[in-house]
C-alpha cells in the first residue's frame, strides 16, 4: 500500500499524510487521528531505507501484539481489550516524542518473522513486545540480532536464566501477583469461602502469578482450592463463556464468588450467569482484572483490578528510546503496582440452601 492510498482512505491530500507520518505539528489532531486509524488499520509502513541506509536513525518504533492462541473471528487482537489500551497508549507517547509506530500482530510463528524482518531490513529503531504469550526462543532471536527490546508482561528470572540480560533488552510488568491477592481477599472479607478462579493461560506471565496469588491466599485463610471451580478461559471470551457454562449446567456446588484472570473473561461470566438465570453479585460475585473502560460502564459494575496501562506504556517508550540511544548493551526492569478497584459486581455471599448454592 502507497502513502497515496492512504490520503485516498482517509480522505485527505498525500502531502497531509506526509506531514503526519512525519509528525508535523501543523496538523489538525481530527485529521491526524483519522490518517493514524488508517494507517493501523491497512498496516501501512512508511519508506525509511534511505534513512536507515544512511546510517540515521528512522524515529519509528515497532509495537508487536502477540497472541498465538488467537482465533480468526470475534477474539482476534484488534477487538481484545487487553490490547487496545496499550496500542492507544503506546501511539499516543511515542507521537509525542516525535516518533512513528509500525504496529504488527503476531499470531503465529510465522508471524515472529514480521518483527525479525521489521529489524533486518532497519524499518524500525527498536521495538515493543506486547502480549499473552511470549516465549524465551523469540525473545533469544531479539538478542542475537542486537535489537533493541522492551518486553511488556514477561517473566524476568527466565531472563537472567538464560543470560539474556546481556542485550538490549528491558522489561516491563505490571505487580500482578499483590493485585490478584488484594481481589482475592476483599472476597474472604466479605464473607466469601468457596472462591473458585476464571485462569488465562498458565504459559503466560501474568497468568501463572494471578493463579499462584489466588492459590496462596486460599492456603493462607486454610481455605480449600476445589478443582471444578478452577475454570480455563485462556483469556478468551469464547473460552471463558464455555468454562462457566459448564460449570452451571454441570449440577455441583457452584461458588459463591469467581475472581476472573481479565475484565473480558468476567464480563463473559457475567454473560454465562444472565443465560443461566444468575444474577451479579446477588448468586455470584465477580472480579476482573485490567479495568477496562467497558469494567466501569456495564451493569453491575464490574470490580476490577487495576492495570497501570498508561505508565506501563509509557515507560515502554520512554525505554525502548533510551536503548536506541545507548551505544553499549544495558538491560532494565521496572514494575508498577497494580490495585483494587470495588464496584457493584461484589457482595457478601448468598445463604445456603440444604448445604448447596
Amino acid at each position: 500500500m502507497r502513502s497515496e492510498d492512504i490520503a485516498k482512505l482517509a480522505g485527505v491530500s498525500r502531502s497531509t499524510v506526509s506531514r503526519v507520518i512525519n509528525n508535523y505539528a501543523n496538523v489538525p489532531e481530527e485529521t491526524r487521528a483519522k490518517v493514524l486509524r488508517v494507517i493501523q488499520q491497512h498496516h501501512y509502513e512508511p519508506n525509511s531505507f534511505a534513512r536507515a541506509l544512511a546510517g540515521k536513525k528512522t524515529d519509528t518504533i515497532g509495537l508487536f501484539a502477540i497472541s498465538m492462541n488467537e482465533r480468526p473471528g470475534a477474539d482476534r487482537i484488534y477487538q481484545n481489550s487487553y490490547f487496545a489500551p496499550f496500542v492507544d497508549a503506546v501511539v499516543d507517547t511515542a507521537n509525542a516524542r516525535g516518533c512513528y509506530v509500525l504496529i504488527h500482530t503476531v499470531y503465529s510463528p510465522d508471524d515472529f518473522q514480521k518483527v525479525k524482518t521489521a529489524f533486518a531490513q532497519k524499518r524500525i529503531d527498536g521495538g515493543i513486545l506486547v502480549g499473552t504469550q511470549k516465549d524465551v526462543g523469540m525473545v533469544r532471536e531479539m538478542a542475537e540480532l542486537e535489537a533493541p527490546v522492551v518486553l511488556i508482561d514477561y517473566d524476568i528470572s527466565e531472563i537472567m536464566a538464560e543470560r539474556l540480560d546481556r542485550g538490549h533488552l528491558a522489561v516491563v510488568n505490571s505487580k500482578d501477583y499483590e493485585g490478584a491477592a488484594e481481589a482475592v481477599e476483599s472476597l474472604i472479607a466479605l464473607g466469601h469461602r468457596d472462591i473458585g478462579m476464571l485462569c488465562g493461560r498458565d504459559n503466560t506471565y501474568s497468568g501463572r502469578e494471578r493463579f499462584l496469588a489466588y492459590r496462596d491466599v486460599l492456603n493462607r485463610h486454610g481455605l480449600p482450592i476445589e478443582p471444578a471451580w478452577v475454570l480455563q478461559g485462556e483469556f478468551l471470551k469464547r473460552e471463558a463463556y464455555r468454562a462457566v457454562e459448564a460449570m452451571l449446567t454441570a449440577g455441583g456446588p457452584r461458588p459463591t464468588a469467581l475472581f476472573c484472570a481479565s475484565d473480558d473473561m468476567a464480563i463473559s461470566a457475567m454473560e454465562a450467569l444472565a443465560a443461566n438465570g444468575l444474577s451479579v453479585p446477588g448468586d455470584l460475585s465477580l472480579i476482573g482484572f485490567d479495568d477496562i473502560p467497558l469494567a466501569s460502564g456495564i451493569s453491575p459494575k464490574l470490580s476490577s483490578v487495576r492495570l497501570p496501562i498508561y505508565d506501563m506504556s509509557k515507560a515502554a517508550v520512554e525505554k525502548v528510546l533510551e536503548l536506541c540511544d545507548s551505544a553499549q548493551p544495558t538491560f532494565s526492569t521496572v514494575s508498577f503496582p497494580s490495585r483494587l478497584v470495588a464496584r457493584e459486581s461484589c457482595g457478601a455471599p448468598a445463604p445456603r440452601q440444604n448445604g448447596l448454592h
